[in-house]
């Protein structure tokens, strides 16, 4: 049961909100238990054209949860002819999560996006309880993290000061966490132009 747990948890993914983007970061080490099952795994996912999530939990619950997602924000699109809120595709999700929390979806995500209303971040939990944040944290090496994010997250960042701090805060936790690892940590960033994903290049960088 506890190597079970430990497959569910392991791993660090941050959120946050800058002066005109979004933020999203991970690091890219998969486990089951003490096995290290993969090191170069992608956890943040685009869902929408300027929505993407960042995914902790079982992999095969999150796989689900993210069909189900795009497949219901299309609908959304196609029937009412208008762009879908960040607001409401993290209803949709606690909706999802709350309504199977009797045979839960081991899935938490941070839930990043761009619209009409401004720049959210919002962190979902598996019992379907949504919360609108400025930085947030999710996975086994958010502790560490959430550290680094509390001392270094100022409201007005710049987008490189953005990535430079979702950088540190991976990196720390890559090294403190043993759950937490793999050879890449990923960064999006969204505005309203839409998604970037941040070169290899540039996060070397900034791990100088």
């Amino acid at each position: 049961m506890q190597q079970q747990e430990q497959m569910k948890t392991g791993t660090t993914t941050v959120g946050f909100v800058c002066k005109d983007c979004i933020v999203l970061g991970a690091e890219s080490k998969s486990t089951m238990g003490w096995l290290v099952a993969g090191k170069e795994v992608q956890k943040i996912h685009q869902i929408d054209d300027k929505v993407a999530l960042t995914i902790s939990g079982g992999v095969g619950d999150a796989q689900a949860l993210i069909r189900i997602v795009k497949a219901e924000i299309n609908i959304y699109k196609l029937t009412r002819n208008a762009e879908i809120t960040v607001k409401a595709i993290a209803t949709l999700l606690s909706n999802i999560l709350s309504q199977s929390r009797w045979y839960p979806y081991m899935f938490m995500p941070i839930l990043g996006g761009v619209d009409k209303d401004g720049l959210h971040i919002f962190s979902i939990d598996p019992a379907g309880g949504a919360e609108e944040d400025k930085f947030t944290s999710t996975g086994s090496g958010s502790p560490i993290a959430y550290g680094v994010l509390e001392d270094g997250y100022k409201d007005g960042m710049t987008k490189d000061e953005g990535i430079r701090l979702a950088t540190r805060a991976i990196r720390s936790a890559k090294e403190r966490d043993v759950f937490s690892g793999g050879k890449k940590i990923n960064i999006f960033v969204i505005d309203k132009n839409g998604i970037e994903i941040v070169k290899e290049e540039k996060i070397a960088e900034f791990m100088k």
